[in-house]
């Protein structure tokens, strides 16, 4: 096994005021940037979105503003927010406003959703969360939002065994992790990385001993404040996570 040298480099991207709903920072893992975007869940609803009244997924960031405006609200926060099928439904669990949209999936298949142990991301009275999947039925009441994906990067303090440090398996790549109940942590690496490198940065660097990954080739940021998004081509999305105002 060849050696892996983890090169993390922290620096700040901008400096927000006291009232922005997310703070933004960024990091350098093995010499790629990541974009952090901390949220504090006490001060800060976040919420999930999938499909409007009429069921059309929303797929774009762009879409789901243009709904929003006649409602009053306006997107200043979004990424996408978990994995899904080729007719754009969730894979696994989703949870809106605290009702379930689409249930827990525990079988095992093929890809990243897959990649056991998977988990989910929820935020509750009880404040932020990532468990391992076959734990949140006993977690899911008062569940105002909750996403299932795969595979669990950090669990309890480590690495996912399945995620290995040789690996050449490189995509652009997005997370979300809770260093405590107050903080969702989220991050999308502007470049290509492997999981290990990406699990790595949110347990050393980040402080968070549970992570999960979110998905890879469509990773989206949408913020009405950060100042250096990356652009790049308009992806089609399922579950989007994001904060309005």
């Amino acid at each position: 096994m060849k050696t892996l040298l983890l090169t993390i480099c922290i620096t700040t991207v901008l400096t927000l005021s006291e009232a922005s709903a997310v703070e933004f920072s960024s990091v350098e893992v093995a010499g790629k940037r990541v974009t952090i975007c901390r949220v504090n869940v006490r001060k800060e609803k976040l919420q999930m979105f999938h499909r409007d009244e009429a069921g059309q997924p929303f797929k774009r960031f762009e879409r789901l503003t243009a709904w929003l405006q006649p409602r009053g609200q306006k997107l200043v926060f979004a990424m996408n927010g978990g994995m899904y099928h080729d007719d754009f439904s969730a894979v696994g669990l989703l949870v809106s406003e605290g009702k379930q949209l689409s249930p827990l999936n525990l079988s095992n298949g093929v890809g990243n959703f897959y990649l056991k142990p998977n988990g989910v991301f929820l935020v509750s009275e009880a404040g932020a969360l990532v468990v391992e999947s076959s734990q949140y039925p006993r977690l899911r009441d008062g569940a105002v939002i909750a996403t299932q994906s795969g595979p669990l990067l950090v669990q309890g303090g480590k690495i996912n065994p399945a995620l290995k440090p040789e690996s050449q398996n490189r995509f652009r790549r997005n997370g979300v992790g809770v260093p405590s109940r107050d903080v969702a942590v989220f991050a999308i690496s502007e470049a290509p990385v492997n999981f290990h490198e990406f699990a790595t940065m949110f347990r050393d660097t980040l402080h968070c001993p549970d992570a999960l990954y979110l998905d890879g080739a469509v990773s989206s940021l949408y913020s009405t404040n950060l100042q250096t998004q990356t652009k790049r081509r308009p992806m089609d999305l399922g579950p989007i996570i994001a904060i309005t105002e």
